[in-house]
């Protein structure tokens, strides 16, 4: 991690915000780059009915969920955990997880990664499969260089199931 990094200020209004599907936007906030490796952040935002994020594990950083409004359901290794307002949850390296809001709830996140990764670009790439723009398979094909291994989950898949 660098030590001549300045301090890094994001405006509200001058926040890039990505649709990720029709029931989602996530708010990029800092990356890796602007921060020295220090940490990666962003805003994500759930409409009812949102599917979120699904299962999967980071090797190289924790994900830190912070709920600042609304309920989430979290998958933790094997269990279901359940976030409310003001709760706060570090996913450390390798353990999968997913996210979702919780059945008929909207909610808002803020997103973590420590040490920071470069994520802004798979943000972006997920906005472009939902605009027709890029496929599944790049998702697939990006794993290595974003961190973000998918696989499935019978736990999560029942979760989801249960709306």
């Amino acid at each position: 991690m660098s030590t001549d990094q300045q301090p890094v200020l994001v405006r509200a209004a001058e926040a890039e915000t990505l649709q990720d599907g029709p029931t989602s936007l996530i708010t990029l906030l800092a990356d890796a780059g602007a921060t020295g490796g220090a940490i990666t952040a962003n805003k994500a935002t759930f409409r009812k009915g949102s599917p979120g994020a699904p299962a999967h594990f980071h090797t190289k950083a924790a994900e830190t969920f912070f709920v600042l409004e609304g309920d989430m359901r979290i998958l933790v290794g094997e269990e279901i955990v359940a976030l409310g307002k003001g709760d706060f949850l570090t996913v450390p390296p390798t353990v999968p997880h997913a996210f979702a809001p919780a059945p008929g709830a909207e909610a808002e996140m803020l997103v973590l990664f420590t040490p920071g990764l470069h994520r802004f670009d798979y943000y972006r790439l997920l906005e472009r499969v939902h605009l027709g723009e890029a496929t599944v398979q790049d998702i697939r094909d990006s794993s290595e260089q974003y961190d973000n291994h998918y696989f499935a989950s019978p736990v999560w898949t029942a979760a989801l199931a249960e709306r």
